[in-house]
């Protein structure tokens, strides 16, 4: 009976009281190496691999979302979804600096990994996937079901950003400050905004059985693309000609966990990222349970990148 009573009295407008605050960043990339964490090439890349998966997919989560504005009834959860909008934005151009100003001029392909994810989000997610034409009867669940898995990696982007921001390992190893700052920023904004997209997947109509087997898919897919990703960087990088690392391949999967148990502080265990989906698959699930707002606010008050921003935006 007190589960029943929690789920009739969940709240289907905005969760949250305080409103969330979008930062125009720039980030510098002429002093960042390859290997940002000194001699660990495999992390390095892994964590770069992000850079890769996420413009496309928050530049997606933009364009639906502006679209499903309109619908939004709650005055509040529509000045969240707002302003989730322009920090998303701000973040896939941010990673694409990283892209095109770090990667590319250090002669490392990424055009592969960017087409994979262009076509998962502008042709496959689409608003009419593949070309297709969703029939009108059907758009709305459409929506709804794209809704869902945005919400799906806005738990998984919320969680990474609570390892990132309370990460101190990559730090005492001198990580590059740029690259170490991009992560953390990001990672805060993630816990900022981390009931955005729960609360407007509840408020258009999203339920609990479509978002436990979304879950399911959603972190799958997520992890066999950013292996996947890590894998063709790698294989450009002499020091892994001989291995050619695949995703097929069990080497880079034995490798991942190797060094996740050897210091789970200097990248997260597969299995660490798996676990932390179960906490999303119960029915009470409440997003404000996966961090704090005051530490990321903190850190977004200290952060260089934004620091820099606020200054131009009172000069």
């Amino acid at each position: 009976m007190k589960l029943f009573s929690r789920l009739k009295n969940a709240k289907l407008g905005s969760s949250i009281s305080y409103y969330i605050q979008p930062r125009k960043v720039k980030f510098e990339w002429q002093d960042t190496p390859v290997d940002w964490i000194p001699q660990q090439p495999y992390v390095s890349y892994f964590i770069n691999e992000i850079n890769m998966i996420l413009p496309a997919g928050e530049f997606w989560f933009c364009r639906l979302y502006n679209k499903v504005l309109p619908q939004i009834r709650d005055e509040k959860l529509k000045q969240d979804v707002q302003a989730f909008i322009r920090q998303e934005a701000m973040h896939a151009q941010a990673h694409n600096s990283a892209n095109y100003e770090y990667l590319t001029v250090r002669n490392i392909d990424i055009q592969r990994n960017l087409n994979v994810m262009n076509f998962l989000f502008s042709r496959l997610l689409a608003d009419q996937p593949l070309g297709l034409k969703i029939p009108s009867l059907f758009e709305h669940q459409w929506d709804v079901f794209r809704l869902g898995i945005i919400a799906t990696v806005e738990h998984m982007t919320c969680v990474l950003g609570k390892y990132a921001l309370y990460n101190q390992e990559w730090q005492k190893l001198g990580a590059d400050p740029a690259m170490l700052d991009l992560i953390k920023w990001h990672g805060a904004e993630e816990i900022e905004h981390r009931t955005v997209a729960f609360d407007l997947y509840r408020h258009l109509g999203g339920g609990y059985i479509a978002r436990y087997y979304l879950s399911i898919i959603v972190i799958a897919a997520v992890i066999g693309l950013w292996v996947d990703g890590t894998a063709h960087l790698m294989k450009q990088d002499p020091r892994f000609k001989a291995i050619r690392p695949a995703v097929y391949k069990p080497w880079i999967w034995r490798e991942w966990y190797a060094i996740a148990q050897r210091n789970n502080n200097l990248i997260p265990s597969p299995f660490w990222l798996i676990s932390q989906q179960l906490g999303y698959l119960m029915p009470w699930y409440d997003p404000l349970h996966e961090a704090k707002t005051e530490d990321a606010i903190a850190y977004l008050a200290s952060s260089p990148a934004a620091k820099r921003a606020t200054q131009l935006k009172v000069a």
